[in-house]
């Protein structure tokens, strides 16, 4: 048996990253299963919903604990990555949890892995369930890390398991295409349960896939839709099973995507936890997350922080800017991973960036400053290699000399180049 024990969580972080690599990934639940087993967790008490998806998914649980919160539940969270704190991961109640429950949970899984070998999202989910299974929230939110079928989340058999969009993305593991893609994230579906599907164009192998294991499938503008009112609102509407319409109307626009507040409503009617259209507005319109759509000013400078990874978070992020413009120009910092479809992000970005500060990620498959300069250059745009940066923090260290009052900061293409910003805009404010 395992006797690894530490005082503080920055230890038990620096051991688990070194034992258990952050970015070694090895798809299959038959390990985590087993510890998960013999740990003897019970999580009976809450109500489970697993969110996968290629994007959308942190935005969802977002919305949908913010929903829950609002009409009194108690709520559990597990989502990834994090961005300043690894107890972002784990949270109860919109806070995340503490460092004790934490390193508890650590030692609970120490105890019962022994020698079975555990990649680092496994080693996380399994503390998270810990913590969930001794603090029993009515309602446990927890995000598919990569994939679904095979994905450690999946040793939990959800109340309601919800698929968000899917794009291709994570080809090495998951597949080139939508269809491969689609089958290995509807594996988070159970039979005789709710499956929900917000993505408006399903892959046919993950509508196969529900039919065959006899899942209850909700499809977005099938099972539900969104209808525009206007500018300033919008309508919910579902089909009921006895044939009737269910529509909630009035509903504001959203901070963030709709498409996924709409999946939220669906979920929650799944659940019977829907409260009154007015205040659904209010909670769905209040949700926020790090990192998505996200505005902060630091040192009188206005910036909107948004991941915007892949292709279809980058075509929602140039959407959003058009319907938001500026007098004056949209400077964007941009750090990716060389195995992301960079120059498809690129493609829908560069209509509405005005000029580029590129920053390499210094983490492993980070792309450089300079390959990113080139793939622009390969699209038409003019780009010196001044506008080429070693770091996130050199280049909003720059933007923020150069940004003029009515020009807006936008930094995207990562979590790692989201996570760095924040550390950087956090330190200058409290310079």
């Amino acid at each position: 048996m395992s006797e690894v024990h530490f005082n503080t969580l920055p230890q038990w972080l620096e051991w688990i990253e070194s034992s258990h690599p952050v970015d070694k990934i090895e798809l299959g639940l038959d390990r985590v299963r087993t510890v998960f087993l013999r740990m003897g967790l019970d999580l009976s008490g809450s109500q489970k919903v697993i969110v996968g998806g290629t994007n959308g998914k942190g935005s969802t649980i977002a919305m949908l604990d913010q929903v829950l919160r609002d009409q009194g539940e108690t709520v559990g969270c597990f989502t990834s990555p994090h961005f300043l704190r690894y107890n972002e991961r784990i949270k109860l109640n919109g806070q995340p949890v503490s460092d004790e429950l934490i390193i508890r949970a650590f030692m609970a899984v120490e105890r019962a892995r022994d020698q079975i070998p555990l990649t680092y999202f496994e080693y996380n989910t399994l503390a998270a369930l810990h913590v969930f299974s001794l603090e029993r929230p009515n309602v446990m939110l927890l995000e598919v890390g990569l994939g679904g079928r095979l994905d450690a989340i999946n040793i939990v058999d959800a109340d309601i398991s919800v698929v968000t969009t899917v794009s291709v993305d994570h080809i090495d593991w998951l597949g080139d295409d939508r269809e491969k893609i689609g089958y290995e994230k509807a594996g988070i579906y159970r039979q005789d349960r709710p499956a929900v599907c917000g993505d408006a164009k399903p892959p046919q192998q993950l509508v196969a896939y529900a039919k065959d294991i006899g899942a209850e499938l909700y499809l977005r503008d099938q099972a539900f839709t969104v209808i525009q009112e206007n500018q300033n609102s919008w309508t919910w509407q579902s089909k009921q099973a006895d044939g009737t319409i269910l529509a909630i109307s009035g509903l504001p626009e959203l901070t963030l995507p709709k498409a996924n507040g709409a999946t939220v409503i669906q979920v929650l009617q799944l659940l019977d936890r829907l409260p009154q259209p007015a205040q659904l507005g209010s909670s769905l319109k209040s949700a926020s997350l790090t990192g998505r759509m996200q505005a902060v000013t630091s040192n009188g400078v206005d910036y909107i922080l948004d991941v915007a990874h892949n292709p279809e978070a980058a075509e929602y992020l140039s959407e959003q800017l058009r319907l938001k413009p500026v007098k004056g120009r949209t400077l964007m910092v941009l750090g990716m991973l060389a195995d992301k479809d960079i120059d498809e992000v690129l493609n829908h970005l560069t209509s509405v960036v005005d000029h580029w500060y590129l920053a390499g990620l210094n983490v492993p498959r980070g792309q450089t400053a300079e390959a990113l300069g080139k793939k622009l250059k390969q699209q038409g745009v003019v780009v010196t290699p001044e506008s080429a940066y070693d770091t996130v923090r050199i280049a909003l260290n720059t933007v923020k000399a150069e940004a003029k009052p009515d020009d807006r900061v936008v930094v995207a293409g990562s979590f790692f180049t989201v996570a760095e910003a924040l550390t950087t805009l956090n330190m200058d404010d409290k310079n």
